[in-house]
């Protein structure tokens, strides 16, 4: 938080430096879109949100509009929170004529309406906020009544705004310590900072009991930080908690994919058998989801594991395969590739021809052809 503090402090000093903070199109490494300054803007609001000060209102607000506009042109992005945490802090400073650039954020895309409280349009207090709206002459007036009123009545009342401003200030304390840990963990992923993510994931972890939250917590958040084989063990400690042939095939179909992108390929295989037997349990497996992602990971494991192995695992897959119907593109396309990494030919031109003819079917569909 240091580097955070002193990048507000640059910000008190001079709103020509606001710039730096503006939301600026970009393409990740995924190539979808998304905004090149979000981590440093997301700093400036994390400080702000510990160090509140009535003279910020106009950096709020402009964070806010950047948020907003962030939101409206890289709408895949949906929802996050530092497009919270901004309305927040705007709502905090109560002025009513803000109401319009709650409007703006709660307008910018589908996940923003859905998400993005209508309390935050009211924060100055639920009738002079209406009264306002009224009396405005905005381009926006008849739209912020209509989501505001339910046949004159207001949605929400000043008892609801009193309960939402509390929740909100548990969600934002103003102490950095009374944050969540798992919080402090997706601003370390935002921010880059891996390490400081593992060890607040420790932390979070060390007063838990290792119940089967705690461990299915901690199974996804080590594979999204890259630690695999961590996520693994997780997910296999969690193997005592399931009740059910589904659950059971599912989780062991899971541990195999950690195990995999772990490197233990032989742990992954037994993990597939294992799931394979649980499959048995499930009626008609081969028709379902479930069966399909199971057939996708013997062809995933085939293609990355030792030549032994992988002839081994992809003679399953091939067999499986035959079973499930509806194989999507993806799978045949890594299907081919395990066939023609262990060298069988045949198999690979089958389903190369599977996998060009779900690939025009697609584009037909699609109106691509």
């Amino acid at each position: 938080m240091d580097a955070a503090r002193r990048e507000l402090e640059r910000m008190r000093e001079s709103s020509d430096v606001w710039q730096e903070l503006r939301y600026e199109p970009a393409t990740d490494a995924d190539g979808d879109d998304c905004d090149a300054n979000a981590v440093r803007r997301a700093k400036v609001l994390w400080a702000l949100q510990y160090d509140r000060q009535p003279g910020d209102l106009p950096l709020v607000r402009w964070l806010a509009e950047q948020e907003a506009l962030c939101r409206s042109e890289a709408p895949s992005q949906g929802m996050t929170e530092q497009t919270r945490l901004a309305g927040f802090l705007l709502a905090e400073h109560r002025q009513v004529e803000d109401v319009w650039l709650h409007w703006e954020i709660k307008q910018a895309n589908f996940d923003t309406g859905c998400g993005y409280d209508l309390e935050h349009l009211l924060a100055a207090g639920v009738q002079s906020t209406i009264a306002y709206v009224r009396d405005s002459g905005h381009a926006e007036r008849d739209a912020v009544l209509k989501s505001l009123l339910d046949e004159d009545q207001p949605f929400v009342s000043e008892e609801d705004m009193g309960e939402w401003l509390q929740a909100e200030r548990s969600w934002f304390p103003t102490d950095p310590a009374a944050e969540d840990p798992l919080t402090w963990i997706e601003r370390a992923v935002l921010a880059g900072d891996r390490e400081l993510a593992l060890r607040e994931l420790g932390r979070w972890a060390a007063d838990r009991p290792r119940d089967k939250d705690t461990l299915r917590q901690l199974s996804y958040q080590f594979a999204d930080l890259g630690a695999f084989a961590e996520a693994a063990r997780a997910e296999r400690d969690g193997l005592v908690f399931v009740d059910n042939a589904w659950d059971s095939a599912s989780a062991w179909q899971r541990l195999a994919e950690l195990e995999r992108q772990a490197g233990d390929h032989r742990a992954a295989w037994e993990a597939l058998r294992e799931c394979r037997l649980a499959l048995d349990d499930v009626s008609g497996w081969p028709e379902v989801g479930l069966g399909r992602t199971y057939v996708h990971e013997l062809f995933l494991l085939a293609g990355s594991a030792e030549d032994e192995l992988a002839a081994v695992v992809f003679a399953e897959a091939d067999r499986q395969a035959r079973d499930v119907p509806g194989l999507p593109f993806v799978v045949l396309r890594n299907a081919a590739a395990a066939a023609g990494r262990v060298g069988d030919q045949s198999r690979a031109e089958h389903y190369q021809e599977l996998r060009d003819a779900e690939r025009q079917r697609i584009d037909t569909e699609m109106g691509r052809a």
